[in-house]
């Protein structure tokens, strides 16, 4: 039987390079490792592209491959990983590139990755889970590997797909076009399927959350409980770009213990659903005790489960904000927070360059609204003073300038520009 799914997925992968698809702003980095000793571990949500880029920088040359999200392996009690070696030279020959995609399918197989590697062999991984990087990795793999993460398309992906090419002098034709374009992906979001193959966005991206919801965190973490981790997945994309606290989650979903909300909502974020956002503070424990705020990995997943009349730019625009800066290679509660005044005015985000602060980011679509333009300024000011920053930003949906108040120079830009550089 083995010997089959090998045969089936090698002609399977044959058929997936011929096509020509969207170059990745992650091409650069994996073929700088490609020929280096250490593992390659493409992460990212599933559809996200991950399979597709790790087959892009394999194609010119001879590899093995093999996929452990198969029906047929998960059916039986599993394989013998001598028998699965045997049968991917019988087929490949004598070659030292293997690509292993959705590893995290097959029991104990870190240990098993790490023989190979012992073994001379260059190996390129990919899991739709998260704790693929903060445990096993960890742990085994320590100084062996290296990650890469793969995310729905951004911005320039994006425009790529589409077959738009920006101009050094935007005409207003062309500027129109392009605000049209960033509305549909504000909206519609960048998982690669839905872009290139022009597929009804809300209908796809119903079916791949819940199918998320079920493979990556139902059933492996065996959930008793599936409404109800059902339910909590349902409220905190309602919930985006909101602050949540885990005592009010259990009270609203009516959920056992905090624990519970606790290990659901972490499920949830392994399963690259969401992402949750601590405040910024100097103290350890206000991080811990304050609200966090709740990101989903891609617009496109809030327009299709989120309950809601017309869209919230506003918060639409915060969200995919927040997933540009990661797509950048910043790490949540690490590089990225958000904050709040001592008189409570809050910034979106707080970009943290080791020990310093070096940058405040505040998103609004409404600028033009005088109102709203004083509350921003406001809150970045005093944001200024307390964190003893100056680089400020207020991200617009279209508006340019800079204005200068009180020795701070405060930046507007259009969110299309920012998303460019």
């Amino acid at each position: 039987m083995l010997k089959d799914v090998v045969l089936r997925q090698k002609k399977e992968k044959e058929d997936f390079i011929k096509p020509q698809y969207i170059e990745r702003t992650q091409d650069v980095l994996g073929k700088k490792w490609l020929d280096s000793n250490l593992i390659k571990v493409i992460l990212g949500p599933r559809r996200a592209g991950k399979s597709i880029f790790s087959l892009m920088l394999l194609k010119d040359r001879s590899f093995a491959y093999f996929n452990f999200d198969d029906e047929i392996l998960t059916s039986s009690k599993g394989i013998s990983t001598d028998e699965l070696m045997k049968e991917l030279h019988a087929v490949y020959g004598d070659t030292k590139n293997i690509f292993f995609d959705e590893i995290q399918n097959l029991p104990n197989w870190e240990l098993f990755v790490n023989r190979l590697h012992r073994e001379g062999y260059n190996l390129i991984l990919t899991g739709s889970n998260a704790k693929l990087l903060s445990k096993e990795l960890a742990t085994t793999l320590t100084g062996r590997y290296i990650p890469i993460e793969i995310l729905p398309f951004n911005f320039k992906e994006f425009l790529r797909a589409k077959g738009f090419i920006i101009e050094n002098n935007l005409l207003p034709q062309k500027h129109g076009e392009l605000l049209k374009l960033m509305e549909e992906y504000l909206i519609n979001g960048g998982f690669p399927e839905v872009i290139v193959k022009k597929l009804d966005s809300k209908e796809y991206l119903d079916v791949l959350f819940d199918s998320v919801l079920f493979k990556d965190v139902v059933k492996r973490y065996k959930v008793r409980f599936s409404v109800q981790i059902g339910n909590l997945g349902s409220h905190l994309v309602n919930s985006f770009s909101s602050l949540y606290s885990l005592r009010k989650l259990q009270d609203i979903l009516g959920l056992k213990s905090v624990t519970t909300v606790e290990k659901y909502t972490k499920y949830l974020e392994e399963a690259y659903l969401i992402f949750s956002l601590l405040r910024y503070s100097p103290k350890s424990l206000q991080r811990i005790r304050s609200p966090k705020k709740v990101y989903v990995v891609d617009n496109g997943f809030i327009g299709a489960k989120a309950i809601q009349h017309s869209p919230d730019k506003g918060k639409l625009m915060e969200n995919l904000v927040f997933l540009e800066l990661i797509k950048r290679g910043l790490e949540p509660n690490h590089d990225i927070f958000y904050f709040k005044t001592k008189t409570g005015k809050e910034i979106d985000f707080v970009i943290k360059n080791e020990t310093v602060v070096s940058q405040l980011i505040q998103s609004s679509y409404d600028i033009e609204n005088q109102d709203t333009e004083k509350r921003e300024i406001s809150a970045l000011q005093e944001a200024s003073r307390e964190l003893k920053t100056k680089d400020v930003l207020i991200l617009t949906w279209d508006t340019e300038k800079e204005i200068k108040e009180n020795n701070l120079t405060i930046k507007f830009q259009p969110i299309w520009k920012w998303m460019m550089e």
